[in-house]
């Protein structure tokens, strides 16, 4: 955390631009080659609002305030007046881990001393003495002890800001009075707190902006032993305005650049406002400058003078914050103004109504093929020219394939002089060979040919049959010749409803 200190004299900002140039170094200006698409969202951001439970309860009320912006980084610090403190003997720890493991998508960044006694304003003299100390290994336990504190509390990944701001002067754990032995201790912090089962961390090496009392690039310690370069920036000298913080010695652009030589992923873990009070075009340039440079994360320090979210002393700034990262919301839907159509009206023609041919449906009459009245042969008895009357023919049922009628044998015909018998003719079965009946044509109606008029034939005495059975009655040649030739018939009915049908 910032605070006022002392600063050394810049060096002329035009000897560092040339000097620049002539290395090859580009200068990125911000908002050029801005990636197409990208967002301040694609960065994950976060707040430090308060270093114990109250900074993590105030997380949804900043993500509400920026309109349902997602806050991904908790960040907090250790305090660093004892041993204890950096051991991570403090209760908030646990309120900081139960947010992270909410979601994994969340980062935990804790800022962690590297002395104790670190805001005491201990004299170089005695802070190279301790930082000699460090080296040959007297704090390590301390450091192993918060490894498997931050393991037991189930964030093994956090993100470790270990002795941030070393190329200043305002704290202990600082640089400056021994770097070679500064940076051993450093590798000593990170194999102790790596020697832990079950951890993940990321170490954090994050300087100041600028030169400040050493240059940082002196206190580096080792890819082997930093998983990422930081950058604290807040709006202050050296430089003027923001171009000149990123052409500046140590400034942005050589951070961006050595931790690109470096292979190394960038963050800020601190910026906001400070010496110029409310700068609205300091937090919309740097803004620009973390969306172009895409860090792993970021987070402003929100308390005054440095927030724009507690603080109510900068207004201007705090609008310019929230505009930019509030997600963007689709503008009110302006209806379009409906211009009515004129309605012309359609001449209605009435449709001529063509009575649609009706074809008639030709009846086509069922071929009935006629039988042939086939006599059946009597022997030639003369008998008196007596003219015979024309009897119908009566309808002979056939009977059922199932009950045949019994033959019964016929007697002898008896010719008589008086009375003709008429003759009854039998069905006859017509033959195969009678063409099959040709359907007419539908148009053309079928002419139906008249069956001829049957001759009239000799009469037969009356024949048997399935309902009447006649027996003949002889009374002798004389009494015969005066009565004529009679006979008894008996009718008798074998139909279904009768009573005498025997099946």
């Amino acid at each position: 955390m910032p605070r006022p200190r002392r600063r050394l004299a810049s060096t002329c900002v035009g000897t560092v631009t040339a000097g620049l140039l002539a290395t090859g170094v580009a200068l990125a200006a911000p908002g050029e080659d801005r990636p197409e698409g990208s967002t301040a969202s694609d960065t994950a951001m976060g707040a430090y609002l308060d270093y114990g439970p109250r900074g993590v309860g105030r997380i949804p009320y900043l993500s509400r305030w920026l309109g349902g912006r997602e806050i991904r980084v908790g960040h907090t610090y250790l305090p660093g007046d004892q041993w204890a403190g950096i051991e991570g003997r403090v209760s908030f720890l646990e309120n900081w881990a139960a947010w992270r493991r909410a979601d994994e998508d969340r980062i935990f960044v804790l800022n962690v001393p590297m002395q104790e006694r670190n805001e005491d304003r201990v004299p170089d003299r005695q802070v190279a003495r301790l930082i000699r100390a460090g080296a040959r290994g007297y704090y390590d336990r301390h450091f192993t002890r918060l490894a498997e504190r931050l393991v037991s509390l189930g964030v093994p990944d956090t993100v470790i800001v270990l002795g941030w701001e070393m190329n200043g002067v305002t704290y202990t754990h600082r640089c400056g009075p021994d770097p070679e032995n500064w940076k051993r201790y450093w590798k000593r912090v990170v194999r102790a707190m790596r020697s832990v089962p079950g951890q993940e961390f990321k170490f954090d090496f994050a300087p100041n902006r600028g030169k400040d009392a050493i240059g940082w690039t002196e206190c580096y310690p080792g890819d082997d032993v930093v998983d990422i370069v930081g950058m604290d920036s807040y709006d202050q000298g050296p430089g003027r305005d923001f171009d000149d913080q990123i052409v500046q010695p140590y400034g942005l652009q050589q951070h961006v650049d050595f931790a690109k030589a470096h292979g190394k992923p960038i963050s800020y873990p601190e910026w906001g406002l400070f010496r110029r009070g409310d700068n609205p075009e300091y937090v919309r340039r740097m803004l620009k400058w973390i969306e172009q440079q895409k860090p792993l994360y970021h987070t402003i320090t929100d308390y005054c003078p440095h927030g724009v979210w507690q603080c109510k002393e900068n207004p201007r700034s705090t609008k310019v914050f929230r505009d930019a990262l509030r997600p963007e919301v689709p503008g009110p839907v302006v209806p379009t103004p409906v211009v009515p159509t004129p309605v012309f009206p359609t001449p209605v023609f009435p449709t001529p109504v063509v009575p649609t041919p009706v074809v008639p449906t030709p009846a086509v009459p069922t071929p009935v093929a006629p039988t042939p009245d086939v006599p059946i042969p009597t022997p030639q008895i003369p008998t008196p020219q007596v003219p015979t009357p024309q009897v119908p023919t009566p309808e002979i049922p056939r009977p059922s394939p199932a009950s045949p009628s019994p033959e019964v044998p016929l007697p002898t015909p008896t010719p008589s002089p008086l009375v003709p018998t008429p003759v009854t003719p039998s069905p006859v079965t017509p033959s195969p060979e009678i063409p099959a009946p040709v359907t007419p044509s539908p148009l053309v109606p079928t002419p139906q040919p008249t069956p001829p008029k049957p001759l009239p034939q000799p009469q037969n005495p009356p024949v048997n049959n399935p309902k009447q059975w006649c027996v003949p009655l002889n009374f002798g040649e004389w009494l015969s010749g005066l009565v004529g030739k009679q006979s008894v018939c008996l009718k008798l009915d074998w139909s279904k409803d009768s009573g005498y049908w025997p099946f």
